[in-house]
């Protein structure tokens, strides 16, 4: 099999956590390549994700490496084992890899979906028009194809939270994001109108930080928090002007994880919330 030109993100992390796991066991890539009967180069290149490896490596090399934690090494396994195409390879080519590896994210998720968002709507809570209205401004503008791709692309993306066995989402949103009026009054009026009502899907929570709060945790940028099989293997991504960046090293996932626990309570209850929007609604 030839190697990967491009790894995705979870590519990557499966390669990441086997060079942590053979770090912290203080074993060399000739130590795992004889474990494995594979040149020390092809090691480095699995570690890279740059080459696939099978589940049963996976468990190989986790039991070489003494890791005691059975839950992550079969949840590791199980990310070796992906196969196939999603729905997001169509648009491979056309948007950058970045924004396919968070809709494969958001789609394997096997715990929950955290968000923070000051200025925007959260991207799986945005309207279509909303989402034009945020792409058209981009710089530089995005041709009309790319244009096209970006809105049909966080269009497929809502699919989540509303597929069978959807999702469990949870949204912080600044007061801020909720009143911008991105495409004008109109769009943004139905923009608010959408969140409120999917807060009334039972996997769908929102929380509202008001103009009202004293402060808050964090920097102000925006957060995905995307959960795994075990907390071991959660992702954190962050929004920056030259694209998302993907964290998930184990200090940086408490980080953001106490961040956002911090975050929830300076915002509004999911109730409070919710008439805090009607009430917005009704003046709007």
């Amino acid at each position: 099999m030839p190697p990967r030109n491009t790894p995705t993100a979870r590519q990557l992390r499966v390669g990441l956590e086997l060079r942590k796991m053979r770090d912290s066991a203080r074993k060399t890539t000739a130590d795992a390549a004889s474990i494995l009967g594979l040149d020390r180069t092809k090691i480095t290149q699995i570690e890279k994700g740059l080459y696939a490896i099978s589940p049963d490596r996976v468990r190989t090399l986790a039991r070489e490496y003494q890791e005691g934690d059975s839950a992550y090494v079969e949840a590791l396994a199980s990310v070796a084992a992906e196969r196939g195409k999603g729905w997001w390879e169509e648009y491979r080519g056309v948007l950058p890899g970045s924004l396919l590896d968070i809709s494969e994210l958001e789609h394997r998720a096997e715990g929950r979906i955290r968000t923070l968002q000051i200025c925007h709507a959260p991207g799986l809570l945005q309207t279509e028009d909303t989402a034009r209205a945020i792409f058209e401004m981009v710089h530089p503008r995005l041709p009309a194809r790319d244009l096209w791709a970006r809105i049909a692309h966080r269009v497929e993306r809502v699919k989540v939270l509303t597929r069978p066995h959807a999702v469990e989402y949870d949204a912080i949103i600044h007061e801020a994001a909720l009143r911008m009026n991105f495409g004008g009054k109109a769009v943004a009026r139905a923009q608010l109108e959408h969140i409120r009502a999917m807060t009334d899907r039972p996997n769908i929570t929102v929380r509202v930080i008001t103009f009202d709060a004293p402060g808050f945790s964090g920097a102000g940028n925006a957060v995905l928090y995307v959960g795994g099989a075990v907390p071991r293997l959660d992702t954190v991504q962050v929004d920056s002007v030259h694209g998302p960046i993907f964290l998930d090293g184990s200090d940086q996932l408490d980080n953001y994880r106490e961040t956002l626990n911090a975050m929830e309570r300076s915002a509004l209850s999911p109730a409070d919330s919710i008439a805090f929007m009607d009430d917005l609604l009704k003046t709007s």
